[in-house]
Formats: structure tokens, sequence, C-alpha cells
């Protein structure tokens, strides 16, 4: 978030200070929030043909074993309550909490052997899942859809990268999670909606339409911007000065462009579509991430939850304020069964399957002994993730967890072999430079993390 500040206070019409107008309170008027929205200037003009991805982060780590690496075989403290069963593609069992997904399993793969050796906290595995790398020596590294938007610009004036409902809120690490642009620069930060699109009054804060914000009105802001501009003449001599008039500008354009209000539009969804999807806050934000795929938008990452501290989530410790096992097979896995699931069929159904990469992960999987508390710990040892859609093929198994699913048995996967897969499933070199940190050179994942050539 963009915040101005200086020694003495400039005033301008309607009595308002240069720090009033510049505080935060006055930026969402004129869209100076949302800096990572508007990318960059050179931006398509007409939609491409470029493959597409949308993320579902599943914030608190599903378990492995109780979703989509069962072990029936396994001793009961291990294996959970619940039964394998069969899905379309022979050879591929999930368990019984998810009956959707099964239908549809020819639509995405798993990854059963991914992995990392860092900390076991939330964070660490919310930054390596995101951005290849783990954060350290003070450099955040850009979330993958932010380097998307910088190599490859945004389409007309939809945003490049969209972050949906909010971003991650406090795990208990107290680290940055990876979604943001990091050394890139906040203008390559992704625009994020902060609101719930399940809410009956949903509007988008940082999009005022038309009849929200008269014509007078926004008229009148632009005129406080050029009086407030007259004020930072020593301010604008410098670089920062001109992203923010960049920026400016562009959430000028983007505030009154029918193109990005009508992307925004759920209520244009019929009632049905709506239903199918299941109306509750990741639900929602599964078709709107639809709708935005639909309209141009390159990149949507959604968090299916904001903390594991003040909600029912996958972190599944047992005690409370946490959820158990049991808990979350009837309050959080159908929730996800159906919304996934339609998202993949509502994509298929609309042909933009094959231009959109669609991925679920969580940071890390859960031990494999349930603990007293009837619930799983926090296991970076190996767990699932699932993937499909563009040149990825579904209906396909790549590597396996050991017989308790405990660590990689065959084809262990780190964070940036994941990372490498989506920038080549994207069209982008894994190995691509970026001016990193002090112009420094980094590629998009380290040199010898490789893309999953079985996915292809």
């Amino acid at each position: 978030m963009l915040r101005l500040e200086s020694d003495r206070g400039v005033t301008v019409c309607d009595g308002l200070t240069r720090r009033d107008f510049l505080h935060v309170g006055a930026l969402p008027l004129i869209g100076l929030t949302l800096p990572g929205y508007f990318a960059r200037r050179a931006g398509a003009s007409a939609p491409d043909k470029d493959i597409n991805c949308i993320m579902l982060f599943l914030l608190g780590a599903p378990s492995h074993i109780d979703t989509w690496d069962p072990k029936p075989n396994a001793p009961a403290e291990v294996r959970g309550p619940y039964k394998p069963i069969a899905t379309k593609v022979p050879g591929i069992r999930i368990t019984e909490i998810f009956p959707k997904m099964a239908e549809h399993a020819d639509k995405y793969s798993l990854i059963r052997s991914v992995y990392h050796t860092a900390a076991a906290v939330h964070d660490t595995g919310h930054q390596m899942m995101q951005t290849g790398r783990l954060f350290q020596g003070g450099i955040e590294h850009p979330h993958i859809g932010c380097v998307l938007g910088y190599l490859k610009g945004q389409r007309g004036e939809v945003p490049a990268h969209v972050l949906l409902p909010r971003p991650m809120g406090r795990t208990g690490g107290n680290m940055p999670h990876g979604q943001t642009a990091g050394y890139l620069g906040k203008q390559y930060d992704p625009f994020v909606l902060n609101a719930d699109p399940s809410a009956k009054d949903f509007k988008v804060p940082d999009l005022l339409p038309p009849d929200y914000i008269s014509a007078v009105r926004a008229s009148r802001r632009q005129k406080m911007r050029d009086a407030v501009e007259g004020a930072l003449a020593a301010f604008e001599k410098s670089a920062q000065a001109k992203q923010f008039d960049d920026n400016f500008n562009l959430a000028y354009r983007l505030m009154s462009s029918p193109q990005a209000r009508e992307a925004f539009a759920l209520d244009r969804e019929p009632a049905a579509i709506r239903d199918r999807y299941g109306r509750t806050r990741f639900g929602q934000s599964c078709l709107l991430a639809r709708r935005l795929i639909e309209r141009g938008v390159r990149f949507v990452t959604v968090n299916m939850y904001e903390t594991v501290f003040d909600e029912i989530t996958w972190d599944i410790h047992g005690s409370r304020p946490f959820t158990d096992i049991a808990e979350m097979a009837r309050l959080v896995a159908p929730d996800f069964d159906r919304a996934y699931s339609t998202l993949l069929e509502d994509l298929h159904e609309r042909g933009l399957l094959q231009t959109t990469i669609v991925t679920a992960m969580g940071e890390f999987g859960r031990t494999p002994k349930i603990n007293p508390a009837g619930g799983r710990d926090h296991h970076p040892g190996v767990w699932t993730i699932l993937i499909g859609g563009g040149p990825i093929q579904g209906g396909r198994i790549v590597g396996e967890s050991d017989e308790l699913g405990y660590i990689p048995k065959t084809r262990p996967v780190t964070p940036a072999m994941v990372a490498a897969t989506l920038y080549k499933g994207l069209g982008l070199d894994p190995h691509r430079e970026l001016p990193g940190p002090q112009n420094r050179p980094l590629p998009l994942v380290d040199y010898d993390a490789q893309p999953l050539k079985e996915l292809f």
C-alpha cells in the first residue's frame, strides 16, 4: 500500500491536507491502494491465446493421507477413518470425502511426493510453494503470478494478477507469505479484492462504478490530485514519482473502465451457476476466478482461508482453536470438493480448461500418526498437490509416498520443481533471468530445478 508523508502539511481544496489526502483513507478514492494491478503500460490490447492459471491455495495444509494419498493398508492410527474410492481414471483412488472430485479425475493429476526440508511452519511453505524459494537474507521473491504479469503485462484494462478474496493473514510465523511481487517492486503486486464475494452486498472496494461515484465527484478528485501534485514538486523529480504518476493514471482508467467493472460483476452470473459453486466465500471466489480468466486476467490466486486461528481450516491439530479429522471431513472438504469440481467442469464446458492451468496446493502435509487430540500435526516430509489444465495433462500420478505417508518413496518433488512446472506450463523458461536485488540476475527458479516432464 502506497503512503507518502512530509514534515509539513499542504492544504488543498475542501480543507484536506496533503497528509490527509495521501493517507490510507484517501487512497482508495483514486485506486492507489492497488499498486500492482496496473502491471505494465504495454499490455496487449486484445486477449491473446497465452496460458492462464488459477492457483487455489489451501491454507492450513490438507492431510494427504485423509484426502488424495490414502493408505488403506497402514495401521489404524495412520490410515485414518476414510476409505479410498475409485475415480473416473483407473488406478487413481482418493478418499470418500471427495465424491465429486472422483468424477473429474481425468482433468487433474496428483503429485504425491512433494516435500521440503525447511522449518515446519506455515509461512515457509507459503513462500516456497508460491515463489519456488525460501526467503532468506531479507530478500522477498516474487509470486509466480506477479512474475507472469511482469513478463507479459496485462490484457487491456484488467489486472494481470488478481488475489481473492483477501491476502493471507497471521499463520504463526510472522513472516512474509510470498503473495507479493517482492523484489520486482510494488507496481507488480497483485490486485487484491479485499472483499467477500459471497456477501449479499458484495462490491469491489477499489472499483467504484458510475452509480457510486458520479462524473462530477470523479472530476473533483482528479482536480484534487492536481492540487496536491503542485505541492510535490521536489518529490516528483524522483523515480518514485514517475511510478506514482503512472499508477495514478492507470488507477483512474481502471476505476472508470467498463471492461474491468464487468469482469468483477459477479451478480451477472445466473443464480444456478452460483449455486453450483456453492454460496460460500471459497465457492464464489472460484466462480469469480473463472469469470476473471474469461475476461482477460492472466493469473488468479484464491486463498481458501486467510488465517489458521479464527476459522475452521485444513489445520487439523485436533485441539481448539483448531479442528480435527472428523470436522475437516464434515466442514472443510465438502466446500472444496464442490467448488473445485465445479470450477474444472465449468472451465471445460466453456473451452477454457485447455488454456487455463488449475492447481490446488497446501504448504505441507500432516503427520502420518494421528495425535491424541484426533488430529494430525505439521509435516513437510511429504504431501500431495493437484494440477491440471492448459498443457498439463490430467489423469496422472507423479511420485509416491512410502507405506506410511512419511517421506517420498519415488520421484521426490521440491517446491522449486512445482514452480518450474507452472512456469513451463505458462510458456515461460523456468531459468529465464529477472533483475533481482541490486540488479543481480536471478532465474525464475534455481537452475537445478526442472519441470515435471511427466505432466506434459
